[in-house]
């Protein structure tokens, strides 16, 4: 079956980095767009960043743009998300997800367990 395994999650002050890797398996993940969201305390489920199925073309949301990178590695059934210059609002508990078509825009079928981020001094 889909298994999508978030890692890299942890403390870090504002203006820090991290970066984060999600493994997938059970799909061909090399024909699937992919996607982070995030869920920050309190609040619901928030689209973060998308990438399409070779790599090529990515997307973010405007809060993220300029800060946020998101790629793939499809020869490792890795997807990634470097960020850089958190700040406070970023902290969230992040998940990959896949695409059940082709993408974009149909929302999410699978998605992991999820891996904490918080942004604090």
């Amino acid at each position: 079956q889909v298994q999508l395994v978030e890692s890299g999650g942890g403390l870090v002050q504002p203006g820090g980095s991290l970066t984060l890797s999600c493994a997938a398996s059970g799909f061909t993940f090399s024909s699937y767009w992919m996607y982070w969201v995030r869920q920050a305390p309190g609040k619901g489920l928030e689209w973060v960043s998308g990438i399409d199925s070779g790599g090529a073309g990515t997307y973010y949301e405007d809060s993220v743009k300029g800060r946020f990178t998101i790629s793939r590695d499809n020869a490792k059934n890795t997807l990634y998300l470097q960020m850089n210059s958190l700040k406070s609002d970023d902290t969230a508990v992040y998940y990959c997800a896949k695409d059940p078509n082709n993408g974009p825009g149909n929302g999410y079928d699978y998605w992991g367990q999820g891996t904490q981020v918080t942004v604090s001094s």
